[in-house]
C-alpha cells in the first residue's frame, strides 16, 4: 500500500467515510528466517530504547522476536501515517484509571490510527484501527495442564461458571476454552489501557461463540447444576472477536465501537507480513 493511499484512508474515514462500517486491521508477523534477516537489516529504525530492550534478551530467539515484531509495527504505522519508521512520535494515553500518562502507547498524529501488539513465541500480532484497540496472542501450550487452571481461577465469577459448564459438557475442550477467554480478557484491558492491574475477576468478557453462555449456563444451574452466572453481559461498548492464527496459538482483539456503531459494523481483515518485500 502506498504511503498517500494509506494517509487518505486513515484520516478521511474519521471524518467522512462509511458510517456503516468499523475497521480493523489485523497482521499475523511470524519469526520466520526471512522476517529474522529482513528485522536485523531494518534495526536502525528502532530507537535507541528499543535497540537496549533488544539486546538486554538472552535467547536468540527471544531478540529475534522482539525485533521482528517492533520493526513490524513501526514499518506499518509509517506507511499508514505518512511517516518515516524511524521517525514515529510514540507517547502514552492517560491512565483511565488514575489519569497519569501510562497508558496505552500511541502515535501523536493528526490521522486517528490506534494500534496493538502483542506476542507469543514466534509469532506477533499487530491491530489497527481508528479507535483504541487491544489485541492478545498466546501459545496453547501455556495453558496445559495447572498452568491454565491457576489463570482460569482468576477469571470473573460468571466466566469460571462458563468453563465449569464446558468441564461438564466436553472436558477436552476446557484449556481451548480457558485460553480464549484469556486472550479475549487481556485484548479487552489493553484496550481500555487499564492492563491486567485491573485484575481478572472485576470485567467480564466471556468464552465467545462456540461456548456456552451466561444464559446456558444459567438454565443448567435452574437444572440443578451449580455456578449460575445470572445476568453477566459483556463489556459494553466492545466488540471482540477471535483471530485465526496456527493451531498452537490463539488470539483475538478487542475494538471500544464509535458511538452509534453496532456490533455488525465491525470488520476485521486479517494479513500475514513479509518483512522482505519491502
Amino acid at each position: 500500500m502506498a504511503e498517500s493511499a494509506a494517509v487518505e484512508s486513515w484520516g478521511s474515514a474519521a471524518g467522512g467515510g462509511s458510517p456503516e462500517v468499523v475497521e480493523v486491521e489485523v497482521w499475523r508477523v511470524a519469526v520466520t528466517p526471512g522476517n529474522v534477516v529482513a528485522a536485523q537489516e531494518a534495526r536502525s529504525v528502532l530507537d535507541e530504547a528499543e535497540i537496549q530492550r533488544a539486546d538486554r534478551f538472552h535467547r536468540a530467539e527471544d531478540r529475534a522476536l522482539y525485533q521482528v515484531a517492533h520493526v513490524a509495527l513501526r514499518r506499518l504505522l509509517g506507511q499508514r501515517l505518512g511517516l518515516p519508521a524511524d521517525a514515529l512520535p510514540f507517547r502514552r494515553a492517560a491512565c483511565p484509571g488514575c489519569g497519569q500518562l501510562h497508558g496505552r502507547p500511541e502515535v501523536a498524529s493528526a490521522h486517528p490510527l490506534e494500534f496493538s501488539l502483542s506476542h507469543a513465541d514466534g509469532l506477533a500480532v499487530i491491530a489497527l484501527a481508528r479507535h483504541p484497540i487491544g489485541a492478545d496472542v498466546e501459545r496453547r501450550a501455556a495453558f496445559e495442564k495447572q498452568a491454565g487452571a491457576d489463570v482460569a481461577g482468576q477469571f470473573h465469577p460468571a466466566e469460571r461458571a462458563e468453563l465449569a459448564e464446558v468441564a461438564r459438557l466436553a472436558p477436552e475442550r476446557w484449556t481451548a476454552a480457558a485460553l480464549r477467554c484469556w486472550v479475549r480478557k487481556e485484548a479487552y484491558l489493553k484496550g481500555t489501557g487499564m492492563g491486567l492491574g485491573a485484575g481478572l475477576d472485576l470485567d467480564y468478557v466471556g468464552l465467545g461463540p462456540g461456548y456456552p453462555t451466561p444464559e446456558a449456563v444459567d438454565e443448567a444451574s435452574a437444572a440443578g447444576a451449580p455456578g449460575a452466572a445470572a445476568g453477566a453481559v459483556g463489556p459494553l461498548g466492545w466488540a471482540l472477536r477471535a483471530v485465526a492464527v496456527p493451531p498452537e496459538y490463539d488470539a483475538a482483539i478487542a475494538l471500544r465501537l464509535p458511538p452509534g456503531a453496532t456490533q455488525e459494523a465491525v470488520r476485521v481483515t486479517v494479513n500475514d507480513l513479509d518483512l522482505a518485500r519491502g
